[in-house]
């Protein structure tokens, strides 16, 4: 591995309007940045507007670039959001869309909703499995009710910072074993 740190993409999970993810990745990026352990970048799954899998050709441009990105990284911290007591189609497109790119790295799950997501970070959990992404423990949850003024404006409480700290240090620490492997 040598001297070169780790590259952790904080990956958006929703791509509807009026989302709150950017919100929150804004603030993992934050705290991560002030680490110094890894290089970290934002990763919106909206900006690369893939193609649902199995419609089009399987050519498009804008899978390689996925695909590219999801490859060049050596672990995740995903952000969130549960709808219906899951995550976001977008996600779990954007997911099976990078299928052999996310094999052998290290993910954390920050979640969000009226359970604090909890209920999307389990299915998650599952599809990551599959896709040989060893999640780590330590989970954020975050509560639309507490967290969230007017359930729009993020305003984490001061709480959640330990947990975000003790996220990272096994999402690196996994990233740097599991780099081996690659």
């Amino acid at each position: 591995m040598g001297n070169e740190k780790l590259k952790i993409g904080i990956v958006l999970g929703s791509t509807r309007q009026g989302r709150v993810s950017p919100q929150v990745g804004q603030w993992v990026k934050q705290i991560a940045d002030q680490r110094g352990d890894a290089e970290y970048e934002i990763v919106d799954i909206a900006e690369f507007k893939l193609p649902f899998l199995g419609e089009g050709t399987g050519q498009e441009p804008a899978l390689a670039s996925w695909n590219e990105k999801i490859g060049s990284l050596d672990g995740f911290v995903f952000i969130v959001a549960e709808y219906n007591h899951s995550i976001t189609g977008a996600l779990k497109n954007a997911l099976d869309s990078a299928r052999d790119a996310w094999n052998n790295k290290a993910a954390g799950i920050v979640s969000y909703g009226s359970t604090g997501g909890a209920r999307a970070a389990e299915h998650l959990r599952g599809i990551l499995g599959e896709l040989l992404i060893a999640d780590v423990r330590v989970h954020p949850t975050l509560s639309l009710f507490t967290d969230f003024e007017n359930y729009s404006t993020f305003k984490p409480s001061e709480l959640h910072l330990t947990n975000v700290n003790a996220m990272l240090d096994q999402v690196v620490a996994w990233s740097g074993a599991l780099k081996t492997l690659r």
